[in-house]
């Protein structure tokens, strides 16, 4: 065995090894250039060399080959571990160790020349051990050592000085060229990646701590009709909320997100919070609470509910003139599709109602659906009033009553008087009454008495306590509430003749009907006081809603051509000034079944807390026929895809 000028060995009992490439006795140059990346690290390993050739080393020879290299002692390295186990001195801190883990795996996963898997390597370096035994090992262990000092040297590791040495050492003692050229290679081939720069600001973050993704109560239910509205157009636009209606519209803007583990059962939007085993052991709102605090009908409970502390109100009118027939679809009555949001109550009218009142009552229920059931519903006659309310509200509904009046002379014919419902929601009380009152152009004088009559006679409240007494008289039942909604047939006509009034809707731009109403008879007892003392009507802009010809929109055809007229309307009253605000007033066109075009009006009520010193209603409503509602609805809709589906799957066979 000798050593060559370079510092590599030979080996006699091998000559194949002299055109092994990277070994230099008897280089092939074509081999030695296709393969110079691969085989580059000059230094011997002795052990290495000891347990893989056949010749023996004499104790001799070992010194006589220390005698001829310089003074640089090259040491078997270990076999290469993981970067990040790799032995480190005493002295380095835990954050060097976590660093040099780091650029370790960093190097290794962007040096080019270290693509193959170890264990690949292994397996090339036992195929050529099996030709020549001691260059493959030789070589094997310096590509090894080569790539172990690359990854160290350019980082100044100290992992030498973990075993004994210090990189100083190593730089100032003398290299043979050959190593220093390896070395030299193996540094140029290294890619370094330039350090990542972020294009732009990162994005601010949110106030609230806590992760939306994991938190499925703030999740919104996908049935929720401005959900599917924002989502569909791509998501809500900078500074817009998602509202569900009129009573929570500000609970989005009030309720703060929680930024605590302990708060993580209670909901960013609901309005149920936690409840405490000591309040549940503890509580009891019936009684009663004089100041309030802690009530059901208390602040606490109406800010959560009601942050602004307005109540939404619909409130429809219609005369049916008694016909059998229903319209098929009940929706455009009950939900405009030009009003944003649903209301929190509905009350809806009639005078000369159908026959069936029950199925009149699930079709309502029908039309609004799972969301709202109906609180009450009373008659006289054929004067129908209904009041469905919110599910979730009805808890802070008190009793409700009601009483009717008859204004016939005759009190068993009851198609012209007046029923009403009152209750109290919080600490505000309601009062809802619908009437009909003597038809006929020139009976004006008739209908004021019939108006007197249902205040003075019309037996409200009979239980629940006033919420103001200071204020109430008992000659008339509207004083002895906070807010009132009257609305019906009033039957009150336009002191005009037919032609001029058709004359005057010819020149209205359709929206204007001040000119109109300078004629109507209702305005003008009003004015006068001797009607309807303390109502307000919102502005109207819709035609007259009286007569029509059924199922057109061609006013009295018949001989008697009858003259258009306002006869259907919505009045309110309250005790504290702008407690009641309009949201709308309009008639509804697309209901022709009657002579008459139903009425409806959208107003925001302003609440006020309450006590629990009044009968509550405990959550009582109509379930039978919030059943039937809710199952023909869903019948409805099956039969409505089957029959798209018969319709799409429908074809036409022709015969030649």
């Amino acid at each position: 065995m000798k050593m060559t000028e370079d510092g590599e060995y030979t080996s006699p009992s091998h000559p194949a090894a002299s055109v092994l490439p990277g070994v230099t006795g008897g280089k092939d140059p074509s081999r030695v250039n296709n393969n110079k990346e691969l085989f580059t690290a000059p230094t011997p390993d002795v052990k290495t060399f000891r347990a893989h050739s056949d010749t023996q080393i004499t104790p001799q020879d070992t010194r006589d080959m220390k005698s001829k290299s310089t003074s640089y002692q090259p040491r078997p390295p270990l076999l290469p571990r993981p970067s990040g186990l790799m032995k480190v001195g005493k002295n380095s801190s835990l954050e060097e160790k976590g660093k040099r883990i780091r650029r370790s795996s960093q190097e290794s996963l962007t040096d080019p020349a270290e693509t193959g898997s170890s264990t690949d390597s292994l397996k090339d370096d036992h195929a050529v051990s099996d030709v020549f035994t001691f260059s493959g090992a030789a070589t094997l262990r310096n590509i090894q050592n080569s790539a172990t000092v690359s990854a160290q040297v350019p980082t100044r590791s100290p992992i030498f000085r973990g075993r004994g040495h210090s990189l100083s050492e190593y730089e100032t003692q003398p290299h043979n060229h050959q190593s220093e050229s390896a070395e030299q290679r193996v540094r140029s081939s290294k890619v370094r990646l330039s350090p990542l720069e972020l294009s732009g600001a990162l994005p601010a973050l949110e106030q609230s701590l806590v992760s939306a993704t994991l938190r499925t109560s703030n999740r919104i239910d996908r049935d929720c009709v401005d959900y599917g509205m924002l989502m569909g157009r791509g998501g809500p636009r900078p500074g817009e909320r998602l509202h569900r209606n009129l009573s929570d519209s500000r609970l989005l803007e009030n309720m703060v997100s929680d930024s605590s583990s302990v708060n993580s059962m209670k909901s960013t939007f609901s309005v149920l919070n936690p409840i405490r085993p000591r309040d549940v052991r503890n509580r009891s709102f019936l009684e009663g609470s004089v100041l309030g605090n802690g009530a059901l009908l208390g602040a606490e409970e109406l800010d959560r509910y009601f942050p602004d502390r307005t109540l939404g109100i619909y409130v429809a009118t219609w005369n049916m003139q008694g016909e059998k027939g229903l319209p098929i679809n009940l929706d455009d009555l009950l939900l405009p599709t030009d009003s944003e949001f649903a209301q929190d109550f509905y009350i809806i009218g009639v005078q000369e109602g159908c026959p069936d009142r029950r199925e009149w009552e699930i079709r309502l229920q029908e039309a609004l659906g799972p969301y709202y059931v109906m609180l009450y519903a009373a008659c006289h006659g054929v004067l129908y009033l209904t009041v469905f309310v919110r599910r979730d509200l009805i808890w802070f509904c008190s009793e409700v009553e009601h009483a009717t009046v008859t204004t016939r002379i005759i009190s068993q014919i009851k198609t012209k008087g007046a029923v009403g419902i009152g209750f109290t929601f919080f600490g505000t009380s309601f009062l809802f009454i619908t009437s009909h009152f003597t038809s006929g152009d020139s009976k004006v004088y008739e209908r004021v008495l019939d108006y007197n009559k249902i205040i003075e006679a019309l037996a409200l409240p009979k239980g629940l306590p006033d919420t103001n007494p200071y204020r109430s008289t008992a000659s008339d039942v509207t004083t002895r509430y906070d807010e009132v909604f009257w609305f019906g047939d009033f039957n009150f006509r336009l002191s005009k003749d037919r032609v001029g009034v058709e004359t005057i809707l010819k020149q209205a731009s359709g929206v204007d009907m001040t000119p109109l109403l300078l004629h109507d008879q209702l305005s003008k007892e009003m004015k006068d006081g001797s009607i309807f003392k303390g109502f307000q009507e919102a502005p109207i802009h819709f035609p007259p809603t009286y007569k029509f010809d059924i199922g057109c929109d061609v006013y009295d055809s018949t001989s008697k051509q009858r003259t258009p007229s306002y006869t259907d309307r919505i009045l309110y009253r309250n005790r504290q000034a702008d407690d009641i605000k309009v949201v709308k007033y309009t008639s509804c066109s697309s209901i022709r079944t009657s002579d008459h075009r139903p009425v409806m009006g959208m107003f925001q009520v302003k609440l006020r807390p309450g006590r629990d010193n009044i009968p509550l209603g405990a959550g009582q409503f109509d379930r039978s026929l919030y059943l039937e509602g809710i199952k023909r609805r869903i019948t409805r809709e099956l039969k409505r895809r089957e029959a798209l589906k018969n319709q799409g799957s429908s074809t036409v066979c022709s015969i030649s």
